[in-house]
């Protein structure tokens, strides 16, 4: 592996253990090829590589070194992605969080013990704010002496409040040292989920070009890809199913796509087929992470099918009573807030329920929101799927609800198409379930709502009682 000049003290530093050295590197070599597109302006490798450099500066002069606990808030852009390398090559411990955080940043600041916030702005250099710490948290002093950069993200999972996740990077960086072609790539997902922070290494890393979007809206998204020419597109089932119903995708040239992804939750059978519908030449695939361990190498059986391999090389899988369990090189070190989910030999139940076909793994859901009616188990996607294909419905969430007699019962949410009654809505769809589903698989009771009760801001269905959003 080579070695660099460190440019805050002029020092040769590398070695086998320093992967964003090497990666860093390929990016300086980069020069002259676009490295990221942001509103109306592009900037190549070589203005990426200063960035990077005037970050590092910055840092240097404010003490944010390596060890130090450094947040920043906002989303994908030059500034922000040059800042986490930036952040990377200086061996701190990286706190990201994007603006739909901000309800709960304070609480996440005391979890995470954050000693610098910087302030991301939509154009200029941002602010760099210095906190106030009365004791690090323990898993941190911990980890400080690997002398690695970390890396702490915060999910709340199925259940629960917000855990904090943190992660020795170089696990996580070291899939990225080998160089493969590069993608002109949508920064859809967020840039505080491991799914952002994956997409971001694989594009900046092998020559692609990430294309930063302001707005996740259906017209916005596919007006980028038509001016971009994006060629890959890493969303959600959610997001895929907002836009077949909004149509956007008739309204612009999206001839550039070559590949969809999706993750982060079930893909149910109708959205899949509406994918088919829209992106007919297009490759789907299907992709599979958790924030405690990494996102894994994925290989879906076909672009139309449900069924998909996950693994590769550092993971371990096993199914033990259809339950997916994982053992990772890139486990997490532990949560902040939390007791360890490993047991003694590494390996972490991931509750997701699953059905297994020779090497390949069909996703059910997750054991937490399964619903026991009467000790008879109902897969919330199972329900929504039916109700995706019923007239004038959106999209639709199903949950869980307390019943004095059953136990639990299905509720669904749904969203509308056109204007109507909810006396109406429940007789009718009613009515359609019982045709296609078992009895105790029928919704309870019908809720229309708006897009913001059935979706959080990562474009995750809300499968709660209290609407309240999810941050997994």
């Amino acid at each position: 592996m080579a070695s660099t000049t460190d440019i805050t003290t002029g020092n040769a530093v590398g070695g086998q253990d320093d992967p964003i050295v090497t990666i860093l590197d390929r990016i300086r070599a980069y020069g002259d090829r676009p490295a990221i597109v942001e509103d109306d302006r592009t900037v190549s490798y070589a203005g990426f590589s200063e960035m990077i450099d005037g970050w590092r500066r910055r840092l240097a002069d404010e003490g944010i070194g390596a060890g130090t606990v450094c947040g920043f808030l906002g989303d994908f852009s030059a500034a922000s992605c040059s800042l986490y390398f930036a952040l990377l090559r200086e061996r701190a411990v990286l706190v990201p969080f994007s603006t739909a955080a901000k309800p709960e940043l304070a609480r996440f600041l005391e979890i995470a013990s954050v000693e610098f916030l910087i302030h991301l702005d939509d154009d200029g250099p941002g602010t760099i704010e210095k906190l106030t710490v009365d004791k690090t948290n323990p898993l941190i002093v911990d980890f400080r002496p690997r002398g690695h950069a970390g890396l702490v993200l915060f999910s709340s999972g199925s259940t629960g409040g917000a855990k904090g996740i943190l992660h020795d990077c170089n696990p996580l960086l070291r899939k990225f040292l080998v160089e493969r072609p590069g993608w002109r790539t949508m920064l859809f997902l967020l840039i505080d989920h491991i799914g952002g922070f994956n997409t971001m290494l694989s594009t900046f890393s092998c020559s692609g070009l990430g294309v930063c979007t302001a707005e996740r809206t259906p017209d916005a998204v596919c007006r980028l890809i038509q001016d971009t020419q994006a060629e890959l597109l890493p969303t959600t089932p959610t997001f895929l199913n907002l836009l077949y119903s909004s149509r956007s995708w008739e309204k612009f040239d999206l001839s550039s796509l070559q590949m969809i992804t999706y993750g982060t939750e079930v893909m149910s059978d109708e959205t899949l087929k509406n994918v088919g519908t829209m992106f007919p030449n297009v490759r789907i695939k299907q992709t599979y992470g958790l924030s405690e361990l990494g996102i894994l190498r994925s290989q879906s059986e076909s672009s139309g099918s449900p069924w998909v391999k996950v693994g590769g090389e550092g993971y371990k899988t096993k199914v033990v009573d259809n339950i997916l369990w994982i053992k990772a090189d890139s486990n997490m070190i532990g949560y902040l807030n939390a007791p360890s989910p490993f047991d003694d030999d590494g390996w972490m139940c991931t509750d997701d329920v699953v059905e297994v076909r020779g090497d390949h793994f069909r996703f059910k859901g997750r054991q937490s929101e399964l619903i026991n009616v009467g000790g008879q188990k109902v897969h919330p996607h199972e329900v929504e799927d039916v109700l995706l294909a019923a007239p004038n419905i959106m999209d639709a969430a199903v949950f869980k609800q307390s019943h004095p007699i059953l136990g639990n019962v299905p509720v669904a949410r749904v969203t509308l198409k056109d204007e109507e009654s909810p006396a109406d809505l429940t007789k009718r769809l009613r009515r359609y379930c019982r045709e296609k589903l078992a009895k105790h698989k029928v919704p309870m009771k019908f809720e229309i709502v708006g897009a913001d009760d059935i979706r959080n801001p990562r474009f995750k269905k809300i499968r709660k009682a209290d609407k309240k959003a999810e941050n997994a």
